[in-house]
């Protein structure tokens, strides 16, 4: 296979930082982005990577200009990994800006690249979040599942340009988003309404319970995403990737458990929500389900 160009967000530390030393270390190359570079991607100096200081919250027109100056250093983009995010955070708007508005400046910038070539990879860090989202993290979740949706639709309409789209999905890793001074801080920050009370203390709860206690390697994690991405390891033999794909044991129980649930509801409502609804005149000749289905999964 001919070295890979990536080009990666958010490379400041966690996840990012991850994939520039996991690509690099696969003969790949690599476009390390991220605010204030010159600070904050320092170490990543000398790794070979090719730095570029990004901030994805910038207005869509100027993330174009900073990519497509990125995209001169090698000569193409072959692999777009949307990392850059803010954790929990009491300002929406803010991380709505960076974890889903700036993603698609980003994507958006990046596919005539991929367009052009008929072929590329666009993968989103995603989260578990985003199918069972706690009291106290619904912005983040939030962001998440409008990530989840941005993924399903990319993926049939980049598709037939041989671009491929996948929304990792991970549970808790040992990255700075679950360090305990941070968690801590968002909830003594959170509405201060007494009846939120006891949602502040459990918020402090489980950030005390999972510091130093989380259960994903972010080496071994980013190392699994890698191979998905270049279809090696797990991912070999030409094994078909899907669009979403859960990292992580507690992400695969989470999405499972949100399925079985699911499920559970249609069961027990089935016979009040399908068929009650329709309009007298609807002669059932041409519904939405008999043109446009939730297309199978070939794995």
């Amino acid at each position: 296979m001919a070295p890979l160009v990536w080009l990666i967000t958010g490379c400041s530390s966690g996840f990012g930082a991850q994939f520039v030393h996991s690509a690099l270390a696969c003969g790949d190359k690599v476009i390390a982005t991220g605010r204030n570079a010159a600070t904050k991607l320092k170490h990543l100096e000398g790794t070979g990577a090719a730095i570029v200081d990004l901030d994805v919250s910038l207005p869509e027109a100027e993330v174009k200009k900073i990519v497509d100056e990125a995209a001169k250093i090698y000569g193409r983009i072959d692999v777009l990994i949307n990392n850059a995010g803010y954790g929990l955070n009491e300002d929406y708007q803010k991380l709505f800006s960076v974890n889903v508005f700036g993603a698609l400046s980003v994507t958006r910038a990046v596919l005539p690249y991929m367009r052009a070539q008929q072929s590329g990879t666009i993968a989103f860090v995603g989260s578990m979040y985003a199918w069972w989202t706690p009291a106290m993290v619904t912005i983040y979740g939030a962001a998440k599942a409008a990530l989840k949706a941005i993924v399903d639709g990319l993926a049939a309409e980049v598709a037939p340009f041989g671009i491929r789209t996948i929304d990792f999905e991970p549970g808790y890793f040992h990255t700075p988003l679950t360090e305990l001074a941070k968690l801590v801080q968002y909830a003594s920050t959170a509405p201060s309404l007494d009846a939120y009370a006891g949602h502040r203390a459990g918020m402090v709860a489980l950030a005390q319970s999972l510091d130093g206690n989380e259960r994903g390697d972010v080496k071994k994690g980013v190392e699994l995403m890698v191979d998905v991405i270049r279809g090696e390891g797990c991912a070999g033999g030409g094994r078909k990737v899907p669009s979403r794909l859960p990292i992580g044991d507690d992400a695969v129980r989470v999405v499972e458990g949100a399925c079985h649930n699911m499920l559970k509801v249609i069961d027990a409502w089935r016979s009040d929500v399908a068929g009650t609804t329709d309009r007298d005149e609807f002669k059932g000749e041409n519904g939405f389900e008999a043109v446009v289905t939730v297309p199978d999964v070939e794995l």
